[in-house]
């Protein structure tokens, strides 16, 4: 009986130790559940995302949240804003050249008028004070000399005027006087006459063309306008020797290429000595007299005359300054043209 009672008490000892085995279990599942006092230890990969794949998920979650009404609304701001920008700046364009164009033609009409009033001058033999300072600057004449000198252009341009009437109607020619006539000035005619009639220059046509063409260097072999005409005469009249051996340079140098050459002194001194014909061949006189010319000249010995030979040869000797022919008033035709002006 004794026996039987420890198998049964023990037995129930077993069943109490699985009981508390299994008590145990439980136990502890119910402390990783979250059911205890223990701490908890959760998979970070599968129940809680890392701070690096959360932020693109609360941006993602951001960007979604924003309807599509409020991004167009955006679009269409910006699309206006560069219009208004678009538009300022065409309107300050179109408003420049607006201004640009008006103040072009305001000068155009400025310089038409100031020209208009130039010529009319001109025609008149008047020169406005500030023109008449700046030619007294320009040449060796007083005031009172420019204003005679003035009158007698208007007389000499009236001859060329009366002058282009009478060949238009008179001649058969008309159509190629026609076109000169319209260029205001003094033309080769007139000035010819000028030169022989008043400064007694005899001299040959070739000559007499040089002097024209080179009597104003800014518009050579056009008629002579005002200003040309008398910062021409300054130096014809009273030039010093280095302006006025420029100036027979110029003439003498008949193709304009800056040297005298042996042609062009043949031509120039055959002009100027042989006035009737020899029994002899002239042209072999005329050959020696080049030769010996040109050594005289040729300071550089290349076989032709530059305006430095030409210079240096002239400040030697002075006298051998129209050497090639005459192309300046005698000092006795220069004070008897001055005592003749009403000053």
């Amino acid at each position: 009986m004794a026996s039987s009672v420890k198998k049964v008490s023990s037995a129930a000892g077993g069943g109490g130790g699985g009981g508390g085995a299994s008590g145990g279990a439980i136990n502890n599942k119910k402390t990783n559940g979250n059911g205890g006092n223990g701490p908890i230890r959760r998979s970070p990969t599968a129940e809680q995302p890392s701070n690096g794949a959360q932020q693109p998920a609360n941006a993602a979650a951001a960007g979604k949240g924003k309807s599509p009404g409020s991004a167009s609304g955006g679009k269409e701001k910006s699309a206006l804003l560069t219009s208004k920008c678009i538009l300022r700046t065409i309107t300050a364009f179109l408003a420049s050249n607006k201004r640009n164009s008006y103040n072009a033609q305001l000068r155009a009409k400025q310089m038409s008028r100031r020209r208009r009033q130039r010529k009319m001058d001109e025609l008149s033999g008047k020169i406005n004070p500030k023109m008449l300072e700046q030619l007294r600057k320009k040449t060796k004449f007083t005031k009172d000399e420019l204003d005679a000198l003035c009158r007698i252009y208007r007389k000499l341009i009236s001859n060329c005027q009366y002058a282009a009437k009478t060949l238009a109607t008179g001649s058969s020619s008309a159509a190629i006087v026609k076109p000169h006539a319209a260029v205001e000035g003094i033309d080769r005619i007139v000035f010819r006459e000028l030169l022989h009639s008043t400064f007694d220059i005899v001299t040959e046509e070739i000559l007499m063309e040089r002097i024209f063409c080179c009597w104003d260097r800014a518009h050579e072999g056009l008629p002579l306008r005002l200003e040309g005409w008398l910062t021409g005469l300054s130096i014809f009249l009273r030039g010093s020797l280095a302006e006025r051996a420029n100036f027979c340079f110029r003439v003498y140098d008949l193709n304009s290429d800056g040297f005298i050459t042996k042609d062009e002194m043949f031509t120039l001194l055959r002009n100027c000595l042989i006035k009737q014909p020899q029994d002899e061949d002239p042209d072999e006189g005329v050959k020696d007299l080049v030769e010996i010319v040109l050594k005289k000249f040729d300071l550089d010995k290349d076989g032709k005359v530059s305006i430095e030979d030409f210079m240096g040869t002239i400040d030697i000797e002075p006298l051998l300054l129209q050497a090639f022919g005459q192309c300046l008033p005698s000092e006795t035709a220069t004070v008897s043209f001055f005592s003749t002006l009403q000053i």
